[in-house]
């Protein structure tokens, strides 16, 4: 006869109950379905325990052979609680300091996983935030703010995928560029972007999305490399929200245009396409007339910008102690120390000052990007100071 699940005590103890009144051990077991190792193992421990050696024993182990010693746990949580503000690495230094050679010292990440299960680790906010968009200025002369994207991607009559590069002037709704790209990559929209600059001028202000290249998603501020070489010519940042492609109507309404007109069919190659764009910018901006513009069309009010563009100057930091130059990797290095900052900003300067001993802040031109300690050898970045709209 099997044990019963639901009650192995009772079945135990009238194992042992029939055992004492003289019954043979063997055919006992063969009755209960169980080893005659098993059946001695039970009628030993009843004689050593009594009734209490027949309950179900926990599988538990007596010992650890790395747990920790309550008396040093009981020491972490108290140097916590007397240092809050410390982490596991400091504590741990001062383990070392009051307990010597006597005790042996957990690990960094020992000490982090007792203070995390005793609910003492405070959760560092996340670096990096999602993207809320800026401010947005009115736009109401031209050149005041330039509108870019990239139009939906479509594929060639060759079987090779356009991505259309197109930036428009907000004011006057003049089509500034239409260029047939064969990815969204940085290194060609910078070409593009120079070419119009030496053409046109520099905006105040370029409005886009928050995606590649215009901006980084995992980067520091979401910046992304184009957008730092936008502000190193003096030019704004303004970021549409997420989901919200009518806070930029007026090129998103161009753009339905010029699908309709252009892409509808798709021409056989890039040179063909290209040559179907410019035949689009022309009429465009000066044959088709706008009725927000009382009828006028583009090339009537837009006028080339008064600022010509001459590229970057050397950045120079009067107000801050020193300067560090980051890497091609984002890091820059102080007192030998190497602190992760941003793979956007590589190439560039930044300046620093030492507002506190160890402590220093970091700028980027006239922003400030947040601080450094050199113990802990990291960018605790500020709020983001390209949100804000800059007259």
């Amino acid at each position: 006869m099997p044990w019963k699940e639901c009650s192995v005590m009772e079945e135990r103890m009238r194992f042992v109950v029939r055992l004492l009144e003289g019954e043979e051990m063997s055919f006992l077991c063969r009755e209960f379905g169980i080893s005659r190792k098993t059946g001695y193992k039970i009628f030993e421990r009843y004689k050593d325990c009594g009734l209490d050696g027949l309950t179900d024993r926990s599988r538990r182990p007596y010992r650890y052979g790395n747990r920790l010693p309550m008396q040093v746990e009981a020491s972490i949580v108290q140097l916590k609680r007397e240092k809050p503000h410390w982490g596991a690495r400091k504590l741990r230094e001062l383990l070392l300091r009051k307990l010597g050679s006597e005790v042996k010292v957990p690990a960094v990440s020992t000490i982090h996983c007792v203070l995390d299960r005793r609910g003492l680790v405070q959760a560092g906010r996340s670096r990096r935030n999602r993207a809320q968009g800026t401010p947005l200025s009115p736009g109401l002369n031209p050149n005041d703010v330039w509108c870019a994207d990239f139009k939906g991607e479509f594929m060639l009559g060759d079987r090779r995928y356009c991505y259309p590069l197109t930036v428009s002037d907000h004011a006057s709704r003049y089509l500034l560029l239409c260029e047939a790209m064969e990815s969204t990559r940085e290194e060609t929209a910078f070409t593009a972007f120079e070419t119009l600059f030496r053409e046109r001028g520099l905006p105040a202000a370029i409005r886009s999305d928050n995606g590649v290249p215009f901006a980084s998603p995992n980067a520091l501020f979401q910046l992304s490399t184009l957008a730092v070489w936008w502000l190193r010519l003096g030019i704004g940042l303004e970021r549409i929200k997420p989901g919200c492609p009518q806070q930029n109507g007026r090129h998103e309404r161009m753009h339905l245009t010029l699908k309709r007109e252009t892409t509808r069919p798709p021409k056989a190659n890039f040179l063909q396409q290209q040559a179907r764009f410019d035949d689009f910018v022309r009429e465009f901006n000066e044959e088709r007339p706008h009725e927000a513009l009382q009828m006028k069309t583009p090339a009537e009010v837009y006028q080339p910008s008064e600022r010509p563009y001459r590229g970057i100057g050397e950045l120079r930091y009067p107000f801050h102690d020193r300067t560090a130059l980051v890497t091609t990797c984002g890091r820059i290095c102080l007192y030998r120390k190497k602190i992760n900052v941003s793979h956007v900003f590589r190439g560039q300067t930044l300046g620093l000052k030492e507002v506190e001993e160890n402590t220093w802040l970091v700028s980027f031109m006239d922003y400030d990007l947040g601080y450094i300690d050199l113990e802990e050898k990291a960018l605790q970045p500020l709020d983001n100071p390209f949100t804000i709209l800059k007259v």
